[in-house]
């Protein structure tokens, strides 16, 4: 088991699947860190990391090419790049993501929680998906998902999803911990 006191959360803090991350991070002991900026809206604000303008824009990409990778349209629109940037820097930041939402036909997991699982791919870091339509976790392994129970398994890691948080979804996040860590 790792030692919880070692370990580091990053997130973004918002309504749903984040704020249920950090929620068992404080009940486990596990250091948090949520990255906003100034403007953005959390509901968890515990540690928040306010990141400047200048350091949004380590993790700016073109949006034509999120789009791409996306099998969506994003437009030039100010605020979501700043999202997209945000993201960015989660997923920079730990060494394992994990994400809780709906994975699309396309294998691209919907809204901006897609976005932390391609830059997850990207940067070559494990990364699994609890999807809640489906109930259970897949990770990315050769190209494709693929049931997988998961563990936190590093001394940092993501997590990003959906703000419309499951009961099926908040347990597997909970059990998550509870298989890393034991009892709280």
């Amino acid at each position: 088991m790792l030692d919880r006191t070692k370990c580091t959360l990053f997130s973004g803090g918002h309504r749903g699947v984040e704020s249920a991350f950090g929620e068992m991070a404080e009940k486990w002991g596990i250091k948090e860190v949520n990255y906003s900026f100034i403007g953005h809206k959390v509901e968890r604000n515990s540690n928040i990391q306010n990141l400047s303008d200048e350091e949004l824009a380590r993790g700016d990409i073109s949006m034509e090419l999120a789009s791409k990778m996306m099998n969506r349209t994003y437009y030039e629109k100010r605020k979501i790049r700043k999202v997209l940037q945000l993201i960015f820097h989660m997923v920079n930041s730990g060494h394992q993501v994990f994400v809780v939402g709906t994975i699309m036909a396309d294998d691209t997991v919907k809204g901006g929680t897609g976005w932390a699982v391609e830059l997850a791919k990207l940067f070559h870091r494990p990364v699994a998906a609890f999807d809640q339509s489906r109930k259970e976790w897949f990770a990315w392994k050769e190209g494709k998902w693929q049931e997988a129970q998961p563990l936190i398994s590093h001394e940092t890691f993501c997590a990003s999803g959906t703000r419309d948080l499951t009961p099926e979804g908040r347990q597997a996040i909970e059990q998550l911990f509870a298989d890393a860590f034991g009892t709280p």
